[in-house]
């Protein structure tokens, strides 16, 4: 059968799975973090958990986590899963991402994820909190209204990118490759040498060419070992 690309996970975390997900990733909550989660499916299903479901906390830790790491965000990824998704407040929230780091021309294409008047973050009494307190600086401006001091931005609440890279394979190797489809076929590989090429694209998100090159690249070198 042939291979067919899909983009994100058919079902996304959320309560529990999605905080050993996003502990897994580097955010610090006191539970035993999941092995190697996929990193964009748990940026995009925290974004959600967060959006639609109003779980301030996961968003503030969500939003620091991407202050402190999107160099190491595959944006190509990330823009399509969200494009894939229906709820305007999650895509909002993207959007203004990509406003805030405009100056990363990976997430021009994201910045269009939201059109139409701006979004509050909070559903009752936005108003009064900005004139009050301003708007965080990270999304003024954006299409997405967040009074400052609602999403806590403390760097000590995630793990710092070498804490990160000694235990999730695929963030070390987007540290190493850069953020690709070939870094985290490259890790998914090095936790599991006999993946087929249709099974690495699956577990990648990549194309068939990618996972195909990336096996043939990872034998050369498995070849070499003394």
């Amino acid at each position: 059968m042939a291979h067919r690309r899909r983009i994100i996970a058919e079902q996304l975390r959320s309560g529990d799975r999605l905080t050993r997900a996003m502990a897994g990733i580097g955010m610090r909550f006191a539970v035993t973090a999941e092995r190697d989660p996929n990193i964009e499916d748990t940026l995009v299903a925290a974004s959600i958990e967060g959006m639609e479901r109003g779980d301030l906390r996961t968003l503030s830790l969500l939003t620091t986590w991407i202050g402190i790491h999107r160099r190491w965000i595959n944006v190509d990824r990330l823009t399509r899963a969200v494009m894939d998704l229906t709820v305007p407040r999650t895509r909002a929230f993207w959007s203004a991402v990509a406003s805030w780091s405009a100056s990363d021309r990976r997430f021009a294409r994201m910045a269009r994820l939201h059109s139409g008047p701006p979004i509050d973050l909070l559903t009752v009494g936005t108003d009064f909190q900005i004139k009050r307190r301003g708007e965080d600086p990270r999304f003024e401006g954006s299409c997405l209204r967040v009074p400052a001091g609602v999403l806590r931005d403390r760097p000590s609440d995630v793990d710092p990118p070498g804490e990160i890279s000694r235990t999730h394979t695929a963030f070390r190797r987007r540290v190493l490759m850069g953020p690709s489809y070939r870094a985290d076929m490259w890790s998914a590989l090095e936790r599991n040498p006999l993946l087929s090429a249709a099974a690495l694209a699956r577990e990648g998100y990549g194309s068939f060419a990618t996972a195909w090159q990336v096996k043939g690249d990872f034998a050369i070198l498995e070849s070499a070992e003394p």
